[in-house]
C-alpha cells in the first residue's frame, strides 16, 4: 500500500496515524523483526525503518548507542534490506518508509540502492543530512520507482523554504516540532501549534510530527494542533535498552505502547 493509499483511509476512519522508528539490528536483527511485526499489530500504520550509522547527527543518546550496537554487531545496509525482505515473507503489510544519511546512499550507489529497496518491499525514503538544493536526482529516481521522498521541516525554517519543501515532499511532511536532536521529552514546546498552522498554510500532504514524542499526551496535542500524525522513536530504544541481553521480554511492554500512542492519535485528531 502507498503512503497517500494509508492516510486516505485513516482519514475516511477520523484518525491519526502512528509511526514508530527503530534502527534495525539492535540489539539483534531478529529482535528488530519481532519488535516491528509486535508494533504493527498493536496500531502502528507505518514503520519507520532506521539503517545504521556511524555519525547519525540527527539523532539523540539512546539512538546514537542504538546504532553503535548495530554497526558492532556487524550490521550493513544490505542486511537492513533484506530485513525488510523477511518482514514482508511474514505478512508485515504496513508502509516501511527508510530513514538513511547520504553517506550510505552514495557508497551502495544511488540508483541500485533505490532499486533495492523498492524491490524489498518500501515505500518511502527520509534521508536527514541531505539539504533540498540537492535532492532532486533523489526525488528523480525515487518517483520513477514509486518511492516516495520525504523532507523535514524545523522550527527554524522559513516561510519561503517551507514552501518550497512542501511542494517538493510526497507521501507526507515530516514536520521535527523542536530544536535538537531525537529523544525522549517531558513535553510539547508551546511553539509546536504556530509551526503546525505555518506549515498547514504550505502543504497540501499529511504532515507527521516527531522528535520528542514519548507519550500520549503529545501525540493528543500534536494531532490536535494540526499533525496527521506522530512519530515515536526513543521512547521505544528506552524500553528494550532496560533489558538488552534479552529483550523480547520487552516485547509485550513495546506493545502496550504502540496501542497508547495509536489511542492517543485518534483521541487528539482534529480535536
Amino acid at each position: 500500500m502507498r503512503i497517500e493509499e494509508k492516510f486516505e483511509k485513516l482519514k475516511e476512519r477520523g484518525g491519526g496515524a502512528y509511526m514508530p522508528h527503530i534502527y534495525y539490528g539492535d540489539p539483534t536483527p531478529e529482535f528488530s523483526r519481532k519488535e516491528i511485526k509486535t508494533l504493527a499489530e498493536n496500531g502502528a500504520d507505518f514503520i519507520e525503518f532506521g539503517i545504521p550509522f556511524s555519525d547519525p547527527t540527527a539523532d539523540g543518546p539512546t539512538f546514537q548507542k542504538a546504532c553503535e550496537r548495530a554497526l558492532e554487531n556487524g550490521i550493513t545496509p544490505e542486511d537492513c534490506i533484506q530485513g525488510i525482505e523477511k518482514l514482508r515473507s511474514v505478512g508485515v503489510d504496513v508502509p516501511i518508509i527508510v530513514t538513511t544519511y547520504y553517506n550510505i546512499i552514495y557508497t551502495y550507489g544511488q540508483d541500485a540502492f533505490l532499486k533495492r529497496l523498492q524491490g524489498a518491499g518500501a515505500q518511502g525514503i527520509i534521508v536527514p543530512n541531505i539539504p533540498l538544493e540537492e535532492a532532486d536526482s533523489l526525488k528523480e529516481k525515487a518517483d520513477e520507482l514509486g518511492i516516495d521522498v520525504i523532507l523535514q521541516v524545523t522550527p527554524n525554517t522559513s516561510e519561503e523554504r517551507l514552501d518550497k519543501i512542501a511542494k517538493f515532499s510526497s507521501g507526507f511532511l515530516y514536520v521535527v516540532n523542536m530544536e535538537g536532536v531525537t529523544g525522549a521529552r517531558d513535553k510539547v514546546p508551546k511553539a509546536t501549534k504556530g509551526l503546525m498552522e505555518s506549515v498547514n498554510e504550505s502543504a497540501e500532504i499529511p504532515l507527521m510530527a516527531g522528535f520528542g514524542v514519548s507519550k500520549g499526551d503529545h501525540a493528543k496535542a500534536l494531532t490536535s494542533a494540526g499533525a496527521d500524525g506522530v512519530i515515536t522513536g526513543s521512547a521505544l530504544g528506552n524500553i528494550y535498552e532496560k533489558n538488552l541481553s534479552t529483550p523480547e521480554d520487552t516485547l509485550e511492554e513495546i506493545g502496550r505502547f504502540a496501542r497508547r500512542m495509536k489511542e492517543a492519535c485518534v483521541e487528539g485528531y482534529r480535536k
